[in-house]
């Protein structure tokens, strides 16, 4: 029983120093983190109030296209084995969500920018959803100004 535990145990370890030496890293950490910004950023506008001429809706669907890209460019990256190498806003203070909504987007934003650009084109089609969602929740700003 102690020899087999020395054997996984051994495997475990060489197999982490062949990741470490070949600098492999395990999960794409920015497309994560722009993950976890998009879903931020669309619960703030779901919490918005809907006074916004449609925009925070438009926005809403934009982050939805945004999320879905980049699992898309996650699971393409992690089939084709790459490793990862590694605004302020005008809004009106009366508009929390929206003002935590766009920091969130443009957060993602960066992360997305950070990213290697090899995702299957994913990663383009994310951030181009970012933009876009971003200018929307900017116009909701306005409209509920």
């Amino acid at each position: 029983m102690k020899k087999r535990f020395l054997l996984i145990s051994g495997a475990l370890l060489c197999t982490l120093a062949f990741s470490l030496a070949s600098g492999a890293v395990p999960d794409q950490p920015r497309m994560q983190a722009a993950r976890a910004d998009l879903e931020a950023a669309k619960a703030e506008l779901k919490s918005a109030e809907h006074n916004k001429g449609g925009h925070r809706a438009n926005a809403i669907g934009f982050v939805n296209a945004a999320i879905i890209a980049v699992d898309r460019g996650i699971q393409f990256d992690r089939r084709h084995n790459h490793a990862e190498s590694f605004s302020e806003s005008a809004a009106a203070p009366d508009q929390p969500h929206m003002r935590a909504a766009l920091t969130n987007l443009e957060n993602a934003k960066r992360n997305l920018e950070a990213a290697t650009a090899d995702k299957g084109g994913f990663r383009r089609v994310a951030l181009e959803n970012v933009e876009k969602a971003i200018r929307e929740v900017n116009k909701g700003i306005a409209a509920g100004a």
